[in-house]
C-alpha cells in the first residue's frame, strides 16, 4: 500500500498496468463499518483503489465539521485497510480537480447522494471526462454523525441513546 506522498505520477503511469482505477472519497473520521463497506464494495469494481481522505480544512469548508481524528491519523488508518491500494489526502473541494491529478476511471459514493442535486451534478461533470459514478448502499446502522453525537452526549450533552435514535429517524 502507498500513501499520497508515494503516489505514482497519475498522468503517466497506471498502477499495475492498464487496470481500472477507482476512487472512493470520505472523511473516514471515527472509522466504522459503513466506511469499510464502501471500500470493500469499491474494491470489487476496480483493479486499483485509491481512498481519498478529505482533509480537516476541506471538512470544515464543505461540511462545517471538525473531525475527531486528525488527517494524518485517518490517512494511516485507511492506508492499512487491505482493500485500499493508495490513501490520498484530498485537499481541494472540487472532485474534478482531484480527477485531474489522479485520473481515476470510476468514482464510488454512498447511495445517499443518488438523485440529489450534488449527486446529479457530480454525475454530469464526471460523464464529461469519461468517469463512471457508481453508488453503493449507505450503511444505515452506523454513521460518523451518530458517533459524533454520541460522543457529544457522553461529554455532557443529551443522552447518547436519544442522540443516536434521533439520527436514525432522520
Amino acid at each position: 500500500m502507498t500513501s499520497s506522498t508515494d503516489l505514482l505520477d497519475p498522468l503517466t503511469t497506471r498502477p499495475g498496468g492498464d487496470g481500472r482505477v477507482g476512487y472512493a472519497a470520505g472523511a473516514f473520521d471515527l472509522f466504522h463499518i459503513g466506511h469499510l463497506n464502501l471500500l470493500r464494495h469499491a474494491r470489487q469494481h476496480c483493479d486499483h483503489l485509491i481512498a481519498g481522505v478529505v482533509s480537516d480544512e476541506m471538512l470544515a469548508l464543505t461540511k462545517g465539521i471538525t473531525p475527531v481524528v486528525p488527517l494524518a491519523e485517518r490517512l494511516e488508518i485507511v492506508d492499512h485497510i487491505d482493500v485500499v491500494d493508495t490513501a490520498y489526502a484530498e485537499t481541494v473541494p472540487d472532485k474534478l480537480d482531484v480527477w485531474r491529478e489522479l485520473r481515476f476511471d470510476v468514482f464510488f459514493k454512498g447511495d445517499d447522494w443518488r438523485g440529489t442535486e450534488k449527486g446529479l451534478r457530480l454525475e454530469r461533470e464526471f460523464a464529461e471526462v469519461g468517469v463512471e459514478v457508481v453508488y453503493f448502499p449507505y450503511t444505515m446502522s452506523t454513521s460518523s454523525t451518530v458517533l459524533r453525537r454520541a460522543l457529544r452526549a457522553l461529554s455532557g450533552g443529551a443522552p447518547a441513546q436519544e442522540a443516536a435514535t434521533a439520527e436514525r429517524a432522520r
